[in-house]
């Protein structure tokens, strides 16, 4: 038998969990999608019934546009995506049980199992923290480091990968103050050797950016989403092969990219949407800065 056909525990929070009303997320996410105004390709060509690994890019902070998509993804097309969370969230205890409520679980190689064998929908982000902590200059960039697990999941589960782009969200803001700047300083200096910051921050990895929106507010740009969706990368003719190092790479590699492609796609597709950034509502509030 293979390995990850054994039976699994049940894994309270992560196979007994029952998602939102659809409703419910509709109601939340409202104000977020008039903001935002996400605009979703490819999904009408993809066989959507057959539970997938879906993988793409953390964009910076990695907070407003993935409820998006989830919400999108349930309401127009019945999947809820659970989520597999960096173990950054789980430190945090109140902002923990929101993620766990809206679907998310510690990502774990059991917690990533106990999904897949029980044919739910995973939602896989493999730059983790350091890609939502971006520096200045990394908009979009797919910062995987050597991470393979996600890759070699698929494999052992036989599941199929979705690759998808997210763009937009990276201009929301400016970074003013980023994670080489803060642990470049004396002052970091100065702690670290008493306080093992470096330790505690994953060397810096973990270090959040100092950034503005709207003016040097936070509040976030009026900046349209948009998402895009490849074809499905099957493993299934892998499945045995999850030990294999070089088989793994070649997978991860050709995700990332998949995702990239997709990058390259909305950004031409920005370039020619007139709408993109609210720009009527721009004008109209021309003369009035004037």
């Amino acid at each position: 038998m293979h390995k990850s056909d054994a039976a699994l525990p049940d894994i309270p929070g992560v196979t007994d969990f029952q998602p939102p009303a659809v409703k419910s997320m509709q109601r939340t996410l409202r104000v977020a999608n008039a903001y935002f105004k996400p605009q979703f390709f490819g999904l009408d060509q993809l066989d959507l019934s057959k539970p997938a690994l879906w993988v793409g890019n953390h964009t910076l902070y990695g907070l407003l546009d993935v409820p998006l998509m989830n919400e999108h993804l349930y309401r127009e097309h019945a999947v809820f995506l659970r989520g597999l969370g960096d173990r950054g969230h789980f430190a945090v205890p109140g902002w923990s049980k929101l993620l766990v409520s809206a679907g998310m679980v510690l990502g774990t190689p059991e917690n990533c199992a106990a999904l897949m064998q029980t044919g739910q929908h995973v939602l896989v982000f493999p730059g983790g923290g350091r890609e939502v902590m971006r520096r200045k200059g990394e908009d979009y960039q797919l910062i995987w480091k050597k991470r393979t697990g996600f890759a070699r999941m698929a494999i052992e589960h036989g599941y199929d990968i979705i690759p998808f782009g997210s763009l937009g969200a990276d201009e929301n803001f400016d970074i003013l103050l980023d994670a080489n700047d803060v642990s470049s300083s004396k002052l970091w200096k100065l702690l670290d050797g008493y306080l093992k910051l470096s330790e505690r921050t994953r060397n810096g990895d973990m270090i959040p950016p100092l950034a503005r929106g709207i003016g040097l507010s936070v509040m976030p740009r009026p900046q349209r989403y948009y998402f895009g969706f490849g074809k499905r990368i099957a493993t299934a003719r892998l499945r045995g092969k999850a030990d294999d190092a070089q088989r793994v790479w070649v997978l991860r590699e050709k995700v990332a990219k998949a995702i990239e492609e997709q990058l390259q796609m909305l950004t031409a597709y920005r370039a020619e949407d007139r709408t993109q950034n609210w720009s009527a509502l721009r004008r109209f509030l021309a003369p009035v800065r004037k």
